[in-house]
């Protein structure tokens, strides 16, 4: 059975897309994330597909296969850029299928007689060169977009969620919850967030999940001030009142008229709150505070071409494809704020 949407929905919906440049920047930005998660099939060192004596292989969805496997002199896992140029030369057969770049983002590569970071180039298939220690720089750049996007993604949600429902809870009911909770999230406020960043990285390894906690134990209460405002406004309404003498539930109330109303002021924030973990991400890597090495990352890469402005196609390709990022998560945010906004179909009598 398929969902159906109501024609309110349909018609916010008509309007995001006429607002062209939200529109596109949300096709090509979930285009983006979507690839990313399939990235290993793009991106990688491992092959797609490798077929060898009459047997196919799949390297890139299998466990290690040992270069003895096909035919190699070695134990460890087979080189398959090496496997691919042997059987184009025996022609016998065999062949080897790659991904689009044959590079992993932790794989460093060295060229005889030269040292990193290489130039771009197409006979390498290092597309935009490599960075100071060899590694594929789009690789890393690609691989570093995934991490922050979900590092983004995962602390909006989280921190929203909890921002709302002690937001909503306190404008609703007021009270001494609403002043117990107003002092407790001043205290809170007060710790540095920096600090005891830099506490955590000192003693403990820095990973994913620590960082997106840390964010989010500090980062849930910006949002919980304006849900408070919004609901207690909200409370106020004619339409509240009369869901009240209609004998609605607490809940249904704030669940099916308060919150749909104050919704508005999440999407609105939204945009801006992955623009700014995106970039408190990125700063810290460069601060040499982010994810442990060899994690990829924007804010190392910023930092290495930073250090190697000799070197140009580092630094410009980490800072093209940040502004575009958070240009286009901008245009987003601004063309759903502007079509789903609820008091745009609404009349207060």
């Amino acid at each position: 059975m398929m969902m159906t949407l109501s024609p309110l929905t349909q018609k916010k919906i008509k309007r995001f897309k006429e607002i062209k440049p939200g529109y596109w920047s949300f096709i090509v930005l979930s285009t983006l994330l979507l690839l990313s998660l399939f990235a290993e099939f793009f991106i990688n060192s491992k092959a797609l597909m490798v077929r060898y004596n009459g047997e196919l292989f799949f390297p890139v969805v299998s466990d290690v296969r040992l270069g003895t496997e096909f035919g190699q002199d070695y134990q460890s896992e087979a080189n398959y850029r090496e496997l691919q140029a042997l059987f184009e030369e025996e022609d016998k057969g065999n062949f080897v299928i790659m991904p689009l770049v044959p590079w992993n983002p932790y794989e460093q590569d060295f060229i005889e007689g030269e040292f990193p970071p290489y130039a771009p180039s197409i006979e390498s298939q290092h597309y935009l060169g490599t960075d100071v220690i060899g590694r594929d720089v789009l690789a890393r750049l690609f691989y570093g977009f995934r991490i922050a996007m979900m590092y983004a993604l995962t602390t909006m949600t989280i921190c929203f969620a909890i921002g709302t429902v002690i937001g909503c809870a306190m404008g609703f009911f007021g009270g001494k919850f609403d002043l117990i909770s107003q002092r407790f999230i001043e205290v809170w406020s007060m710790i540095p967030f920096l600090y005891v960043i830099m506490i955590l990285v000192s003693i403990t390894k820095p990973t994913f999940t620590l960082f997106v906690a840390i964010n989010v134990i500090f980062g849930w209460m910006g949002i919980t001030w304006y849900m408070r405002t919004m609901t207690y406004k909200e409370s106020a309404r004619e339409y509240v009142m009369a869901a009240r003498a209609l004998g609605a539930s607490t809940t249904r109330i704030l669940l099916k008229h308060i919150l749909p109303n104050t919704m508005v002021m999440v999407i609105t924030l939204a945009p801006f709150t992955i623009v700014a973990n995106i970039t408190a991400l990125t700063a810290l890597d460069y601060l040499g505070l982010g994810l442990a090495p060899p994690t990829p990352s924007w804010g190392e890469l910023l930092q290495q071409g930073k250090s190697n402005l000799d070197s140009p196609w580092i630094v410009t390709s980490v800072v093209t494809a940040t502004v575009l990022v958070l240009t286009m998560v901008t245009f987003i945010g601004d063309a759903v704020r502007a079509a789903f906004d609820p008091k745009k179909f609404t009349r207060y009598v």
